[in-house]
């Protein structure tokens, strides 16, 4: 199943700001993105999880060291937050 992403405008101004700052990432974020629209649970992903205010919401990873937060239901997966940890958390 291939989910459809429905990305939210603070992402959209979050990814267009990480994309400047990190040009070197841009395909490693198109490759991590593909896999998460195709499995958003794929080893490769560390999807977890969140708990406390963001109980509900699920990140995955970019790299060690940045995110992707986001919510899924049924058949679309809602993108909300790209950076650090601390930036997302």
């Amino acid at each position: 199943m291939k989910y459809k992403f429905a990305p939210s405008s603070s992402y959209i101004r979050a990814h267009k700001t990480f994309i400047k700052r990190h040009p070197e990432l841009r395909q490693k974020l198109k490759g991590q993105l593909e896999l998460l629209q195709n499995n958003p649970h794929h080893s490769l992903l560390k999807t977890h999880e969140l708990s406390g205010n963001l109980k509900g919401l699920q990140a995955c990873s970019l790299t060690h060291k940045y995110r992707i937060v986001f919510k899924k239901e049924e058949d679309v997966i809602y993108l909300l937050n790209i950076g650090t940890h601390d930036e997302v958390y």
